[in-house]
């Protein structure tokens, strides 16, 4: 379920929480499913409870997850529902990419025939 790179600079946290929103956003972990249990998957992956714990809480606020106390943690199935701030954030983030990407001589078409293609991979709509 998880492949995590130990000799990669990025924090396992960090790599636990891209990995998780991936299988979110695939649906492959559907809406109100049950996570493992933090000591589960801790096991499991053989790293500490307390960097799942770290990964879970930060899952939490971007609002992919929801916990019940004494229950475990879930899917948030409002999920879709992401706050506009996001998307205004994540437009800004891409426009700078592009501009980027324009400027070191990238055809726009070349951009565009790429984000087509992501867009058909992932059954976006």
């Amino acid at each position: 379920m998880f492949e995590l790179d130990m000799r990669s600079r990025k924090p396992i946290y960090e790599q636990l929480v891209d990995k998780m929103k991936e299988l979110i956003m695939n649906e492959l972990l559907k809406p109100d499913e049950q996570l493992p249990s933090v000591r589960q998957l801790a096991t499991e992956l053989s790293i500490n409870p307390n960097t799942i714990q770290k990964a879970y809480r930060e899952l939490e606020t971007q609002g992919f997850i929801y916990s019940l106390k004494g229950k475990g943690s879930f899917v948030n199935p409002n999920q879709k529902a992401i706050d506009k701030e996001k998307i205004t954030e994540m437009k800004k983030e891409l426009e700078k990419l592009i501009l980027e990407a324009l400027y070191l001589g990238i055809p726009a078409q070349e951009l565009i025939s790429l984000i087509q293609d992501l867009d058909a991979s992932k059954g976006g709509g």
